[in-house]
């Protein structure tokens, strides 16, 4: 019987795939070639795409939370906060390359659930919004205008920190692309009060001087494209003597919090991780 488990190669190719080095014809053909065949490679495709039918490990509706859907400085925000009410530390939460997809309002509702008033927003939003086809999401993603979208998500932060329902305090917590920009924000946004990435591009070791917030840090041992900056990114908050923690959880691959993935998921390391985020926010946000 055949093994339709994809091996690193292939998880390696898909992450080239979907961070745009080549556009969805062109993995195709190099999947076939790795896999042996286009049956073959059409077999391994489900476990290296995102499922979205396991993206709800907290339903929407479940009595714990409460959700709405509302508009922030024209960016379209998915709000989910406990059912308990009381003033909360506000986590804004900043997708994938994907949009704001299933996995993401799943996150956000799990922070909630959490203690947290959890924002996720959409910052395709300018663009007419997160569409279902993820590879015109990725395209979307790339076509940002990188200032724009930082000012956007200031903008968002300070509306976030307005809310009756929040406690004053707002952080950031970011996956992937998401994780870039929380670093991002973490250098151009001075109010924002915790910042946690995972698997991010790191920012400019020219600007941590400029970094205020606490930072928690968390990268996939696998993920060779995105550690690369590790090293000058530490140095610098070292030497600049920056409050930061950073994980690295060996052996796992970009993307092993999102659970809709079954090539790159990792269990043990995404529940360590979260515990960690969550732990790290209620002590930095209150």
């Amino acid at each position: 019987m055949t093994d339709r488990r994809p091996n690193q190669r292939a998880i390696d190719l898909f992450d080239r795939y979907t961070h745009g080095e080549m556009d969805r014809r062109k993995f195709l053909e190099k999947l076939t070639l790795l896999a042996g065949s286009s049956a073959a490679a059409l077999a391994l495709l489900p476990a290296l795409e995102n499922n979205y039918a396991n993206a709800e490990l907290l339903p929407e509706g479940d009595p714990r939370i409460k959700t709405e859907a509302l508009t922030l400085s024209d960016y379209k925000v998915y709000i989910a906060s406990p059912s308990s009410g009381g003033k909360l530390p506000t986590v804004l939460v900043i997708h994938e390359n994907r949009g704001l997809n299933p996995h993401i309002k799943d996150v956000t509702r799990r922070i909630a659930a959490e203690g947290f008033l959890a924002a996720g927003v959409d910052f395709l939003s300018p663009a007419g919004g997160t569409p279902a086809d993820e590879d015109k999401a990725r395209d979307m993603i790339g076509a940002l205008d990188k200032a724009a979208t930082e000012a956007g998500a200031r903008a968002v932060i300070a509306d976030l920190r307005k809310r009756e329902d929040g406690n004053g305090k707002v952080g950031a917590i970011g996956f992937c692309w998401g994780g870039g920009l929380v670093n991002r924000l973490a250098v151009t946004d001075p109010t924002l009060d915790a910042a946690v990435a995972y698997y991010g591009m790191q920012a400019d070791a020219a600007d941590v001087s400029k970094i205020k917030a606490p930072l928690l840090l968390q990268y996939a041992g696998l993920d060779e494209r995105i550690n690369a900056g590790i090293a000058a990114y530490e140095a610098a908050l070292k030497a600049e003597g920056k409050a930061y923690e950073l994980y690295m959880y060996d052996g796992v691959n970009h993307a092993f919090n999102n659970d809709t993935n079954a090539a790159r998921y990792d269990k043990e390391a995404a529940d360590l991780a979260w515990r960690r985020s969550v732990d790290f926010l209620h002590k930095t946000l209150g």
